[in-house]
């Protein structure tokens, strides 16, 4: 996550998914937040709000929270105050992005752990790593684009004993993106479904350790979102 994507269309959908799932829950948010980038425009797909008639229905309050966090500074702080989602913990330290490659490993060890104290009250999770999911190869620990990522084994270990919430941002998979999350799918183990979402950019909501609950919810918020490119993975 970077502030600079704050209530675009993929803030609208993640958080929406997310108050569809955590009614009743103790919903701990792990924001994976690394620094803005400038070399490319994402984050402007903000395009939705000016289409209040497609879009505004789906979820009024959070849709008029999110229009609110886009007219001024976009930030997960913004967000926060905005009200757009209420969670027992939210853990917005930064990832630690500038330190020399020999280093890296050990400050993302810690500020993982800092993470799993802070959220172990919680029984809903969401991580929201800015590229998503990855393997657990250590020579990835050491560049700088770690901060992006999250390895399976921080998935693993943020969903053990309850449920968790992971955002991944598609990529160039060999074999397009069906098989990409059936890869992820296969990695995380039986207990674990995938929300699809296509609108404006391609990205997926792997939801690990699902109760009954939690599946039915994501199969109503899927059906509620269908119009709108949302949908549940091997449902079509």
């Amino acid at each position: 996550m970077q502030n600079r994507y704050a209530a675009d269309i993929g803030d609208y959908i993640k958080l929406a998914l997310l108050r569809h799932l955590s009614a009743g829950r103790k919903l701990g948010i792990a924001w994976y937040l690394y620094p803005d980038e400038g070399h490319n425009g994402d984050g402007k797909h903000t395009r939705y709000l000016s289409d209040s008639e497609r879009w505004r229905a789906l979820d009024p309050s959070l849709f008029d929270a999110l229009g609110t966090v886009a007219s001024g500074t976009r930030s997960v702080a913004a967000l926060q105050a905005s009200g757009a989602i209420q969670a027992t913990a939210i853990c917005n330290r930064p990832i630690v992005s500038d330190a020399l490659s020999k280093d890296r490993s050990a400050a993302r060890a810690s500020w993982f752990a800092h993470n799993l104290t802070e959220l172990e009250q919680c029984d809903l999770v969401l991580a929201d790593p800015d590229n998503g999911i990855i393997d657990d190869s250590d020579h990835r620990r050491g560049q700088p684009g770690f901060g992006k990522q999250m390895p399976l084994s921080e998935v693993l270990a943020l969903a053990a004993g309850r449920s968790a919430v992971i955002y991944h941002h598609n990529t160039r998979f060999k074999g397009g993106h069906h098989k990409e999350v059936d890869h992820w799918l296969a990695q995380l183990g039986l207990n674990a479904i995938a929300v699809r979402a296509n609108a404006y950019s391609c990205r997926t909501f792997f939801i690990v350790n699902p109760d009954g609950a939690l599946a039915v919810r994501a199969a109503e918020f899927c059906d509620r979102w269908k119009n709108h490119k949302v949908w549940l993975h091997n449902s079509v």
